[in-house]
């Protein structure tokens, strides 16, 4: 009897304009060719998950094969890479609903919606369009799926197969057991994916932690050449090798883990030598369950100030990387963060690269961050030795987060810590700290910016607060003046330097002082074009002078950032000349005015006190030979009236 004739395949038409989809799928969706098979993986892993799921209640489904796996399979010859697993398979109805179907209605706005909005406001489409699937298209000039449904024959399975043109068919197949394979026949510049080693590491990339073994062939190491005279060895053995770890030691209970377990883990994701500073283990359950583990490095990496400052914690959705470092987990100023966050809640946009924005990755966010900065503060308080190697390699960074977070602005300043008037070199204090240590009545928390504590220590701006025992915090961090200018209090008590504005009103000796040196102070200003304005000093003790800026004005220290930063475009603003009104020099000054306002001396003695004011502060002179000039004709007439 002669064979019944193959049957005649069915074609089909897509269920929406594909050429369009594909499109756009390779040039806006995603971001990288190798992501299909991160696609092809996860939608294997998913039918095995179906299939264990369902097989609760029919054990016959899972009957015959049961051991879980996705096979790599790389036909050199053929140009073709095939994806199986022995999941749920799908049955004809399936396939057309599955592969068949990316809109069910309203494909021309479908697509259009998804050319016109923002990645955050695009759809939610994988699982429920099936596109991740097309990104096959990406790499594949024809793809072929046969596919057999759980608890169907041999004979129940389905061909599919389509060149992404427009059109697909179907027709009748046979599988030897239950799942499904994948089988993308690749163009020509796509072929890399035929390589052991590029699809291992896109595995290791994307799918590493995946539950389900990932294997694919590979030969055993070859034999030892024969010796002349023995028997020609044997054909090389095939093993299947499985290319994922498959431990998400994320999942595990913090309890069953090792701190070995942990330092290993780190040093995979970071590419760090050494061991984490710190742990954060994070299971959290509720309205919003997700599991996490980050680590505090001990040290910069070495790539740290010259990478773009954004987030190293990697987003994983049921063990698969959706995003390498994500931005939405937290915020740039804890980006020295390492780690791996995983949610199973967190619905993906089309294509899986970029999440929507939605309310559960904001818990997730807030959590993360919370849990972060409890860390830090307990480090502080408890292990303070171990908090202080963290804040001298990181404490810059973290030091953003004043301007950047409103929300724990509070807790990110009583992180941070500076050197003071009160503490030996090298040791550090709090801004919890120095409000204890305020004296009854005090109402401003005092600090002084610049170069070097020796520099600040040396300041005239210190007299009146070392004669009066108030402290003064040291602000030797260029990003300091940043930190101070956006946190402007702390507890309800405000930031003040010490260079800027006036310390104290004037009390009646300073006033009774100002108004007999006025005419001196006039005669000053009128000689010093380079000053707003001079008057008499409450805040000097033992200089004969200094420079202040006003109140909310830019101090010299900022002025000098900002020069090095290339910012020409801010002027140097004027300041203010203080005299100290019980200085020789100023007495010496004022009754050579009473005497003569003409004489010549009274201007030399202005630039020389104006030029002095101007390195106290830090800044560099305009003319530092014409103050060498001054000084020498000074030392020269002291000189011949001895």
């Amino acid at each position: 009897m002669p064979a019944a004739p193959a049957p005649t395949p069915e074609r089909l038409e897509f269920r929406t304009e594909l050429k369009q989809l594909l499109d756009l799928i390779i040039h806006s969706l995603y971001t990288k060719k190798e992501i299909f098979l991160r696609e092809l993986i996860s939608n294997a892993a998913d039918a095995i998950d179906k299939v264990r799921f369902e097989a609760l209640k029919d054990p016959a489904l899972a009957q015959g094969d049961t051991d879980w796996k996705i096979k790599l399979t790389s036909d050199a010859e053929a140009g073709t890479l095939t994806v199986s697993d022995n999941g749920i398979g799908m049955s004809r109805d399936a396939i057309v609903d599955n592969l068949g179907t990316i809109a069910k209605s309203g494909t021309r706005a479908f697509l259009d919606s998804l050319k016109q909005a923002d990645v955050k406001d695009r759809p939610e489409l994988i699982g429920q369009f099936g596109v991740g699937f097309y990104a096959s298209f990406m790499v594949a000039d024809r793809v072929t799926v046969v596919s057999r449904p759980a608890g169907g024959a041999p004979t129940d399975a389905i061909r599919w197969e389509s060149d992404g043109q427009g059109e697909y068919t179907i027709a009748p197949a046979e599988r030897a057991s239950r799942g499904t394979d994948v089988t993308l026949h690749l163009r020509d510049d796509a072929k890399e994916f035929l390589e052991p080693w590029r699809l291992r590491s896109v595995v290791k990339a994307y799918s590493d932690f995946i539950e389900h073994p990932i294997v694919a062939d590979a030969e055993r190491p070859d034999e030892p050449e024969p010796k002349e005279g023995e028997p020609a060895p044997a054909p090389k053995a095939v093993v299947e090798e499985t290319l994922n770890s498959r431990q998400a030691i994320w999942l595990r209970p913090k309890a069953e883990i090792k701190e070995e377990e942990y330092a290993e883990f780190y040093k995979q994701i970071s590419r760090d030598f050494d061991p984490p500073l710190k742990t954060i283990h994070l299971a959290a359950d509720g309205t919003v369950e997700f599991r996490s583990i980050l680590f505090l490095p001990a040290h910069k990496p070495f790539d740290f100030v010259y990478r773009e400052p954004k987030s190293s914690v990697a987003l994983y959705v049921r063990r698969v990387l959706i995003q390498a470092e994500s931005e939405d987990l937290l915020p740039p100023y804890l980006r020295f963060v390492r780690g791996v966050v995983d949610s199973a809640d967190l619905p993906l946009n089309v294509s899986r690269e970029t999440l929507q924005h939605n309310p559960v990755l904001a818990r997730i966010r807030s959590n993360l961050v919370n849990r972060v900065l409890r860390t830090l503060d307990e480090m502080k308080g408890g292990d303070y030795e171990t908090y202080l190697k963290f804040y001298k390699e990181f404490g810059t960074i973290l030091k953003e987060g004043v301007s950047q977070d409103f929300e724990h602005r509070d807790r990110i300043a009583d992180l941070l810590l500076f050197e003071s008037t009160r503490t030996e070199p090298g040791k550090y204090t709090t801004l919890a700290k120095y409000l204890e240590g305020m004296a009854a009545g005090q109402k401003e928390i005092f600090y002084l910016a610049g170069e070097t504590r020796q520099q600040l220590e040396n300041s005239p701006y210190l007299e009146r607060f070392k004669a009066g025992g108030q402290e003064v915090l040291f602000l030797t961090d260029p990003f300091d003046e940043f930190v101070v200018q956006s946190l402007r209090q702390f507890k309800e008590k405000a930031l003040k330097p010490v260079d800027r504005g006036q310390m104290d009103e004037p009390d009646e000796a300073a006033k009774t002082a100002g108004a007999q040196l006025k005419p001196l102070l006039d005669a000053v200003k009128a000689k010093l074009p380079d000053v707003k304005d001079v008057r008499v000093s409450t805040r000097l003790k033992e200089s004969a002078a200094c420079l202040v800026a006003d109140d909310g004005a830019m101090g010299a220290h900022m002025e000098r950032i900002m020069q090095r930063l290339g910012r020409d475009d801010v002027p140097a603003a004027k300041r203010i000349l203080e005299l100290n009104a019980e200085h020789p020099v100023v007495r010496a000054m004022e009754k050579i005015h009473a005497k003569d306002p003409a004489d010549p001396r009274l201007e030399s003695y202005a630039l020389l006190l104006y030029d002095q004011a101007v390195l106290a502060e830090g800044s560099k002179l305009k003319d530092p030979a014409a103050f060498a000039r001054r000084l020498n004709e000074v030392l020269a007439r002291d000189s011949a009236a001895t």
